[in-house]
Order: structure tokens, then sequence, then C-alpha cells
């Protein structure tokens, strides 16, 4: 095979990677804002089964993406307690799976974070005299670092996944086929010249997430060292 060949740029291609973009840029920022947020919430209050309720947390962090992909199906197949909103094999069923999968990711990961670092920001944002909302916004300033770290973490995962996006998705051309299930599809099709141009797209999507994680790092290294 030709070099050239490998890169087989189609309007389909194309589709295939602005609809993974699209799935994977809103299933990121809807769990960023839930996760962020849930996980803050969870360091700063007590309550009975908080300890259950981080470990379960935790365990879903893990959760396998073909279970959250059966368990969004169910819910919105015809049959099912949703399935009047229409949502199956739609973009917006995907969005729903991966946010049940990464939202788990973003919470732990943050909570982590908080336990380690909020005690001395509020017992320093209390010295200065900050109400909640300051002492709030103190948190994301200095945990900045690691809230990209999260969400660079949860982006990863969304645009690698395809158990649960195949299974509500259905994989449908022009509709809502991603990078990741069309190199399955091709795969067992022969089609190898696609695949490698979508995987080498992949390749290249994450060594820019991993690029920009690098550069905000180093900036805010800079920033505390000026």
């Amino acid at each position: 095979m030709a070099l050239w060949g490998i890169f087989n740029f189609s309007w389909e291609t194309l589709g295939i990677i602005g609809t993974t973009l699209k799935m994977s840029f809103a299933s990121t920022l809807i769990s960023t804002l839930i996760g962020g947020a849930l996980g803050l919430l969870l360091e700063r209050n007590s309550f009975p089964g908080k300890h259950i309720t981080v470990r379960l947390c935790r365990t879903f962090m893990g959760t396998p993406p073909v279970v959250a992909g059966l368990a969004v199906y169910l819910l919105l197949m015809r049959r099912g307690p949703l399935g009047f909103l229409g949502l199956l094999f739609t973009v917006k069923a995907m969005v729903i799976a991966q946010v049940i999968l990464i939202t788990p990711i973003i919470t732990g990961m943050v909570y982590t974070y908080a336990v380690r670092c909020a005690p001395s920001i509020r017992v320093f944002a209390k010295t200065m005299g900050a109400n909640r909302r300051q002492t709030y916004l103190l948190f994301i300033k200095e945990m900045k670092g690691e809230f990209y770290f999260a969400v660079v973490t949860a982006f990863s995962r969304a645009i690698s996944e395809v158990g649960a996006v195949m299974i509500v998705g259905g994989n449908i051309q022009n509709r809502t086929r991603t990078m990741t299930t069309a190199i399955s599809m091709l795969r067992n099709t022969g089609d190898f010249s696609q695949g490698i141009t979508l995987g080498i797209v992949l390749l290249i999507i994450a060594f820019a997430l991993q690029s920009v994680s690098d550069l905000l790092r180093k900036t805010e290294i800079n920033e505390e060292n000026f």
C-alpha cells in the first residue's frame, strides 16, 4: 500500500470525525459541570454514608462501557421509561451514555484533589475574610491544574469509547458513526485504509490534548514561580 493511500479523507471520514468531536466535547462539558460541582460538594459536606458514597463514586469510575450503554438503551428504548423522547440511535443518546461514564471520573478526581488542597485553601480564605463564593472561586483558581488534568482524562475516555456509543448510537452512517465504531466496522469489512486514517486522527487528537495539558501546567508553574 502506498503511503499516500493510507490518508483517505473522504467527506464521510470528515463527517465521522465531526460527529466524534461534537459528541466528545458535549459530554465532557456536561460532565465537567456536574462532576466538578459534585466533587467539591462531596469534599465540603459531611453526612451519613459519605464514605460509602465516595466508594461508590470510585467504583463507577471504572464502569464497563457496555454496562452504561445497556442501561441507557433500556431507558431510551421504545418500551422504556424515556422511550417517548425518541432519543435512541441519536448523538444525544451517545452523549447521555458518555456523561454517565465520565462524570464519576471527574467527580472522583476533583474530590481527591479537594481533600488534599481544600483545608489549607479554606484556612487562607478565612484569614483573608473571603465569603463562601470567593472561597469557591479560590478553590477553582488554586486547583485549575488538577481540573485541567481531570477534564483531559475525561475527554480522552469519551473520544476513545466504543462499546456504549455502539449500543445506543447504532453506528448509523452519516448520523451516529464515530471514529472508534467506524474503525471497528472497517476492520470487519477489510477497509484498512480508512481505518488507519481514523486511527492516525485519534492519535493526533490525543497528542494535541497532552500538549495542551503540558502547556497549561508549565504556564501555571511559571506563574507560581513569578
